[in-house]
Order: structure tokens, then sequence, then C-alpha cells
């Protein structure tokens, strides 16, 4: 697949940065009030994706549900400023701001892995205007689990190998800390070191093609790209509220899709029960389904995902 059945929206600013952002319809819209009293979809994209990421289910959401797909600030085609505190609380924000100023309806918000946090997290602030979430192998946390990112910082064991004093712990903080970044970015937007890294992410990679490996690659290439690498490496955590804390404040139904070999997220299957625990806990309003999948259920096996999710939007 080359391209995505989606047109880019005109464009939309948060916190003054210009996000990039596409939406598909059906073509006899005006003529169907069926489809005008959907609630409007918004796909939000995991670590490093984009729009590009759901070019195999807006096609078949459309159909049904006006839908959107935004790229979050430091991703894809928006803007990646140096200046920004990069996390869930400023991702949240952006997609709160997009739902009440450029899609001002109801809203189901649906997110993958990083994308999924920041859905959650849009989806509890909405309040009464979120019509649903849909998470897929969302990352996060939970009250009672260390925000702090594993594995430790790279700088904590570089001072373990110099040995300790100011001096030495100036150079680590101002040369190699950064030299070892840049050298690690460098290596992670190479074409095959992408292809490899998405192979161990889907379990089938039939779906890893060129296409994909460039949607990823491309956007690494713009000014900027690095300093956001760089404040996300260093990042601990997603900065914002625990998951249990935001199931208490969601109002909307939710929906589990999870990739169910997912080789990414640590301690997978305790997260999946920790999950629901909390969902029932929140007394929300939940379906769960496990897909034989990776951490990318919706590119991996999209057919699976697009009729999971139409199923559950017939009820939303």
């Amino acid at each position: 697949m080359s391209v995505i059945n989606a047109q880019p929206n005109p464009t939309w600013n948060h916190l003054g940065y210009e996000v990039y952002s596409v939406s598909s319809q059906s073509p006899d819209i005006s003529d169907n009030e069926a489809y005008r009293n959907n609630p409007v979809v918004l796909l939000v994209h995991g670590f490093g994706a984009s729009t590009d990421h759901w070019r195999y289910n807006i096609p078949e959401l459309s159909k049904t549900h006006e839908v959107h797909a935004i790229d979050l600030l430091g991703f894809g085609r928006s803007q990646k400023p140096a200046d920004l505190e990069y996390g869930g609380e400023l991702w949240k924000d952006q997609i709160v701001s997009y739902v009440k100023e450029r899609i001002k309806r109801r809203t189901v918000i649906v997110g993958n892995s990083l994308g999924g946090y920041a859905a959650l997290a849009a989806g509890a602030a909405l309040k009464s205007e979120s019509a649903g979430v849909v998470l897929l192998n969302a990352a996060g946390y939970f009250s009672d689990e260390s925000l702090t990112s594993e594995p430790k910082e790279l700088s904590a064991r570089i001072r373990k190998i110099i040995a300790n004093g100011i001096s030495r712990d100036l150079v680590v903080k101002w040369l190699i800390y950064p030299l070892i970044q840049r050298l690690i970015f460098e290596n992670l937007r190479r074409p095959n070191v992408i292809r490899s890294t998405l192979k161990q992410v889907y379990i089938d990679s039939t779906n890893v093609d060129d296409y994909l490996i460039e949607s990823i690659r491309r956007p690494s290439l713009d000014p900027g790209a690095f300093k956001v690498f760089q404040k996300v490496f260093q990042a601990r955590g997603l900065k914002g509220k625990p998951i249990d804390e935001l199931f208490q404040d969601l109002q909307a139904p939710l929906l589990l899709l999870w990739g169910d070999s997912d080789p990414w997220l640590r301690n997978a299957k305790l997260k999946q029960d920790k999950f629901r625990l909390f969902a029932q806990k929140a007394s929300l309003q939940v379906k769960e389904v496990l897909l034989n999948a990776g951490h990318c259920p919706h590119d991996e096996v999209p057919d699976l995902v697009n009729k999971e999710m139409l199923t559950w939007l017939q009820g939303q």
C-alpha cells in the first residue's frame, strides 16, 4: 500500500506550533443522517509513528464515521520544537484542543502505545464530550508503579565506567552523553534498522513494507527531530496521571484491544490484568479483545481490528 486514503486538513496550531492532521468521510455524508449522527473517530499514533500508521484503518472506519488522524507534536509532519516538555500532558492537551477547536463534536479517541496513554488522558479530560476511548497496547503506568524509565539513564552507566568527579561528570553531561544519543539516533533511523526493529515488534511481518519504513524514517530527517529524540529519551515516564486515576475520571465506554504477543510491553500479561482490574474498579463500561499480534495490531492485523472497532462503535 503506497497511499493513505485521507486528505490533509487545513493548518491548525497548538501552542503556536503547526500540527498535521488528515481526515476522511463518506462522499454521501450530506445525505446520510445516521452517518452525521455517529461520533467522530480520532486516531492517535504511537512513538515514532504518524498518521501514516493508520493506512489500513481509515478507509474502513470512514465508511460509517468521519475519521481524523493527528500527528502529535514532535512526530510525523507536525512541528518539532526544542522548547517543549514532551510527555503525556502536552499530548493530552493537544488532543483535547483539537477535539474542541477542529472537530467540535463528540469523539471516540483511539490510541496505540504512547498514543494510547494520550488518548485515555484526553478522553478523561473531555468528560461528556468523549464518546469513547479505544486503547491498542497502550503505554502508561499505575499508581503502584515507578515512573522512572527503564533502562537506567546511560549517563549513570557511563559514570561508573569513567569513575566519579565533578569534571568527569561535566564531560559526561555535555560531551559524552549527547554524543552517544546522537549515535543512537543516527543508527535508529537507518532503513535496515527500522525494518529489523519492526520485525521484532510485529509477529507477522507481512506489512513491514517500504511504505511503513519510509513513514518512520522521513520525519527523523526534519529539523528538530534529534532534539525531540533527546528530550523523549531523557524523560522519566509520561509525566501525567497514572492510568488508574484516569480510569476514575473517564466517563465514556472503553475498548481494550491487545496484540497478545506484544514483545515491547514489559510484563505484558500483568499489564493487561491491571488494565482490566482498574477499569472494573472504576465501574467503566469496558470490552476487551485479545488478538494474535504484536505491539501494533491495527497495522499488523487491520482486518481484525477494524471489525472489532466497527462492532463496538455501533453501540456508541
